[in-house]
């Protein structure tokens, strides 16, 4: 590994791991907490942690903290979805430190494909549109929201909004969305919202670029398997929820209401965090498809989590087609490099061997340490939520041991940071073979 991808690695932890802190110390601050007691320093490493990471999960209810302390929680999301992008500005502003490729890189997942050219102002359009995007949801939500008439009608609306555009699953309410579940307005805003954070800036400009100002004639191929994806798992998805839950988790609902919750959880997975009906309340099948979308998430270069859909896209057409004798797969008459399979094949493994081990860890934490013991499929539902930056839970989240949350937050942390370091180029040059083992069959299947 070279010395410029060790620095920046090490810029990108910095980064993530001294705003949790800086939060945790301010949410600890009695300040901050208007619950009983004294909210412990656990907890509130817990809280910036899943902030940060954009993730949701939660210790304690977020409606017990103080208005300074949801505002610091506001804070921590807006940065922690945009981390990325500020740690590569500050890479960017530093004339003593020279822009690697690999950097270049790194910004180039969230931004255009000009980026060699105008990387400070890609940046800055950035930060506008999310900025941009916001407020807009910020004013409809206020709408939604004024019906029920919440304290601090402006900031619930503002702290939503930025909520769902950063895929975060935070909410002010200790019910979280469930009892807007017939709120038509809220639905569809914070579905919005959350759709348009999970494609990622790459996919929006390309859109923009195409659809809106004519600059293109057709997608990029990036685009059109996020479009396609995204569309086929959230219309799979609804239809799937509302066939399993309609006579059971959405019984009570009218039919209108309950088709709007089968499109909310089918979106919400992917990874907010959000949700307008209990969780737990689900059939096993429902919890299961959940488990498939928050393992999938949004998309590269988006503030959202999981294996990302481009990256299930391209492993699903290289299950289905197979790769051709130069080790390419054909897709949309286009062609997908061997390199970009080989990535795409690796980053899914490291990830499922990283949920199967934290699953494996917090089975036995929590037969040891825990008050309760949990069933398999919470401690399996809780992984994925955490590893996936999503949020959802099944209601064990409170009652984790110590060494139960502590490895929740290593996971979320590994979740949105670890995983990014691990794609990170190494830097490494390819070696020129003069000699080299000889070649050996291995059965497979």
């Amino acid at each position: 590994m070279s010395k410029a991808v060790r620095s920046e690695r090490f810029y990108l932890f910095s980064y993530f791991v001294g705003i949790i802190v800086v939060g945790a110390l301010i949410l600890w601050l009695p300040a901050s907490w208007k619950g009983d007691g004294r909210l412990s320093p656990l907890d509130a490493l817990f809280t910036a942690t899943s902030a940060v990471c954009v993730t949701g999960l939660i210790t304690v209810d977020t409606a017990q903290y103080t208005l300074l302390g949801q505002a610091v929680i506001l804070l921590l999301i807006q940065f922690g979805g945009l981390g990325i992008i500020t740690f590569s500005t500050f890479l960017l502003v530093r004339p003593r430190l020279k822009l690697s490729m690999t950097s270049y890189r790194v910004i180039k997942g969230f931004s255009l494909d000009s980026i060699e050219s105008r990387p400070l102002n890609i940046v800055r359009q950035i930060v506008a549109t999310t900025l941009l995007i916001e407020a807009f949801g910020a004013v409809a939500l206020y709408f939604g929201f004024r019906q029920s008439a919440p304290a601090h009608l402006v900031f619930t609306s503002v702290f939503h909004a930025v909520s769902a555009f950063c895929n975060a699953g935070f909410s002010t309410f200790s019910t979280n969305l469930e009892g807007y579940v017939g709120n038509l307005t809220v639905n569809l805003v914070v579905m919005g919202l959350i759709t348009l954070g999970g494609l990622g800036f790459v996919v929006l400009q390309d859109l923009g670029n195409t659809v809106i100002l004519g600059k293109k004639r057709s997608l990029s191929l990036h685009s059109r398997s996020v479009l396609l994806t995204s569309l086929c798992l959230v219309l799979a998805g609804a239809g799937l929820f509302f066939l399993f839950e309609q006579r059971l988790a959405y019984s009570f609902l009218r039919l209108p209401h309950r088709v709007l919750a089968a499109f909310f959880q089918s979106v919400t997975p992917r990874t907010a965090g959000f949700d307008t009906v209990l969780q737990s309340s689900l059939t096993v099948s429902s919890k299961m498809l959940t488990l498939l979308l928050m393992l999938i998430g949004g998309a590269s270069g988006s503030t959202a989590g999981g294996i990302k859909v481009n990256t299930f896209f391209i492993v699903t057409m290289l299950a289905v087609r197979g790769a051709d004798e130069r080790g390419e797969v054909g897709v949309f008459n286009r062609k997908i490099p061997s390199k970009t399979l080989d990535n795409a094949v690796i980053f899914t493994m490291k990830a499922l061997m990283l949920l199967f081990t934290v699953a494996f860890l917090l089975t036995i934490t929590e037969r040891f340490f825990a008050v309760r013991e949990a069933t398999f499929i919470e401690y399996v539902f809780e992984t994925f939520s955490a590893f996936g930056t999503v949020g959802l839970s099944l209601g064990i989240t409170p009652y984790l041991s110590v060494p139960g949350k502590l490895l929740i937050i290593a996971t979320m942390f590994m979740g949105r940071v670890g995983l990014l370091a691990l794609a990170i180029p190494s830097g490494r040059r390819i070696p020129v073979h003069i000699l080299d083992y000889p070649e050996e069959e291995v059965m497979v299947g």
